[in-house]
């Protein structure tokens, strides 16, 4: 029997994030032994790394987006989940992989959970669903999150997916690039932190000339340093 919705932890910019033996994660910084919130939003505990999840977004949903989406509340029949989107999204049983009795849904997904789902519908009054039914979509367990602005995704796939390609053939990183800028990463802890410099590098530099070859440039970088070491 669900005992009813969990509460969500939101912090905000420079609160002291208290878990021990925890990283720091996206959305965080550390002085001394003690890591702060760096942004307004959900705090996040993942594979040892405290991250904070930002609160909405720019981000505008269209049927059929690819989206990396976090649980922040439940019901006994439904979720709803941040998507980076200015409002949250609903998740129903009948749209999940699973048959999921009414008052159970805690078993399947809880709060701070991580799924890879799809926009199915925006209503005029912005009311954002989301549905599990493709065959990508799945929940993710362990690996880090990334975030960056829903319009440098482009970029950060490149042209026919070479800049994605490179990043995971660098790496050996599992990627997966949400259409609201959410990236899910999956690897050894010192290629994910890789991964999420060169993330932050392309976003930060995305509309210079060549980028590519840049972060090609920088990747390298990277691992040579790493060798010499």
């Amino acid at each position: 029997m669900d005992s009813g919705p969990a509460k969500r932890e939101i912090v905000i910019p420079g609160e002291i994030l208290g878990e021990k033996g925890a990283k720091p994660g996206t959305g965080t910084f550390s002085e001394g032994n003690s890591i702060y919130a760096s942004l307004l939003g959900i705090k996040n505990l993942r594979s040892g790394h405290i991250n904070v999840i930002r609160l909405g977004g720019r981000y505008m949903p269209s049927p059929d987006d690819l989206v990396v989406g976090i649980v922040i509340d439940r019901g006994p029949s439904h979720w709803l989940l941040d998507i980076s989107a200015p409002y949250p999204a609903a998740l129903h049983p009948a749209e999940t992989p699973w048959r999921v009795d009414f008052g159970d849904t805690r078993r399947f997904l809880d709060i701070g959970d991580t799924i890879l789902a799809n926009v199915l519908s925006v209503d005029e009054i912005k009311r954002i669903q989301i549905t599990m039914q493709d065959r990508m979509a799945r929940k993710l367990t362990g690996g880090q999150l990334a975030e960056i602005s829903p319009s440098k995704v482009a970029r950060l796939i490149g042209k026919r997916g070479s800049m994605i390609a490179m990043l995971k053939e660098y790496t050996q990183c599992r990627l997966i690039v949400g259409q609201n800028g959410r990236i899910w990463m999956d690897g050894k802890e010192k290629d994910m932190t890789i991964a999420s410099r060169t993330i932050e590098m392309i976003e930060q530099h995305a509309q210079v000339l060549g980028l590519t070859e840049s972060v090609r440039m920088f990747l390298e970088d990277e691992y040579n340093r790493g060798l010499r070491r």
